[in-house]
Parts: structure tokens; sequence; C-alpha cells
């Protein structure tokens, strides 16, 4: 089952969301957890955020880390220099692997992407040992990621088709307060805890913030990839006076908050 992610450039993804990801990768480990001897799982990896901050910061046994896009792993494989880690290619609603085979299960910002996220964290937890963790992350779309509102938002009010499509990216339930919670208890994950974890977003200046979108890349990108040139020049005008305000171009600073949530598989 294909992500809704539009995933075409490795480098464009970077600047997109990859940056960012690298900051929520260390406070999303913190919550998940880890141990010497772990064999891991990731899902959704992109080009590598999470796999090389686990590589940096914590003892295991090896990584297998998977993605929908291909072009997305081939860069990170192309990145790699740790005999631990091993990229490939996968679905996380139909994964690969045996029941009970990792020690734990990783998904950073993916699952507010999949149309069934229920069905991805029921895969997670059928390949995790019992007694093994499930852990996941997800942006608070609706109220938490202010670069992507004023996106949205500004886009909204120019462009009639822009408001299903809004709606759409605060639509999973991955994304609401208590959403990946109700998610792992319908898989059968015990001990949930679900957690808020605050980033910042820090953009060089209106280019750096506007480029990534124009890019192509993701669901904005996707959505700016269709627009003419008169109605992306508009939708660029009015983000433009959006995120200067009243002050010079340059650096702003932007909250930016996930939901991290951590479930145990059952031993019985």
């Amino acid at each position: 089952m294909p992500s809704t992610f539009n995933a075409r450039d490795a480098a464009a993804y970077e600047r997109l969301m990859g940056r960012w990801s690298r900051r929520l990768a260390r406070p999303f480990l913190d919550h998940a957890g880890t141990a010497p001897a772990d064999r891991l799982l990731e899902v959704g990896c992109g080009t590598g955020s999470l796999t090389f901050a686990l590589a940096e910061t914590a003892r295991f046994a090896r990584i297998t880390a998977i993605d929908y896009a291909d072009v997305y792993v081939q860069a990170a494989r192309r990145a790699n220099r740790d005999p631990r880690i091993e990229f490939e290619q996968g679905d996380v609603t139909a994964l690969r692997f045996p029941d009970g085979h990792f020690d734990r299960t990783l998904a950073l910002l993916l699952l507010h992407l999949v149309p069934e996220p229920g069905h991805a964290v029921a895969e997670m937890r059928r390949v995790t040992r019992p007694g093994g963790v499930v852990a996941a992350a997800a942006w608070d779309a609706e109220g938490g990621v202010v670069m992507q509102r004023i996106f949205w938002d500004t886009a909204a009010a120019l462009d009639p088709a822009a408001a299903p499509l809004r709606a759409r990216s605060m639509a999973s339930p991955a994304v609401a307060p208590g959403g990946l919670g109700r998610l792992f208890a319908a898989a059968g994950l015990r001990d949930v805890d679900e957690r808020a974890l605050v980033i910042r977003m820090e953009p060089a200046d209106f280019s750096d913030y506007w480029e990534p979108y124009a890019s192509g890349e993701g669901p904005i990108g996707a959505y700016v990839a269709g627009l003419g040139a008169d109605a992306c020049a508009r939708l660029e005008e009015r983000l433009r006076a959006a995120y200067l305000g009243a002050r010079a171009d340059g650096p702003r600073s932007f909250a930016a908050v996930a939901w991290s949530c951590r479930g145990v598989v059952p031993s019985s």
C-alpha cells in the first residue's frame, strides 16, 4: 500500500523534511529506548534521519531500515558507512518479515502518511517479539506544525481546491491528540505511553522556507507542482508576506510538535 508522500528527489526531501526529522530523532529515541543487543526495524526511514541518529548514539546489533520510496532508499544506501545497517524498499502494511523477528520496531513521521495507519501498527506489532517495543511519532498536523499551517491556511484562502487538501493533512487518526495511543491499543499493545515532543524548524530566509515546497516533494510539493504559473506566483507572494510579517527577510524559528507513542508487545 503506497504512502501518500510524493517522493521524487532525495536532495529535495532533505531540505523539505530530512533536516527537521534529524532534530526530532533524538527526543524520539529517548522515548522509544534502545538496548545493546537489539535487532531493530525502522519503517519509513526516508533518507536515514533516524537510522543514522541511532548509529551515532545507540548500541544495537542490527538495523533493517525500509521505505516505500526507492529513491530515498538508494540515497540512504549511498550515505551509509555502518555495516550494522541495511536499507531496503518495503511496505509497512505488508512487511516481509516473520512474526516476532525484531526486538524493537520504530516509525518516525510515517503513520500520518499511510492510508490505513491501524494496519501499519498491526504489522509493526506482528514482526516484534513478545516483550519487545513498538514506537512511532507523527506530526500534530492540526495545531503543532506552524510552517505547514502557514502554507495550507494561505493556500486555502487563495484556492478553494486547497481546502480539502488542507483537511486531508489533518484527517489521519495518527495526528490527533491520543490518536497514536488509540491505534496502539487497538493493535493489542500494552503499557502504551503517548507524549508530545517539540522541536524548532528554522529556515534561513523565505527562500529556504518556500523552495522545498516548490520542489514538488511531499503532499505540499505535489499541490504546488499542479498549480499554473500565475497561481503559483500569487501563492508565493502571499506566503512571503506571511513569512516576513513586519520584519525584514531572514531566519525564523517555528515550533513543531509531534506525538510520540510507545507500546509493548504482550508476552502472552
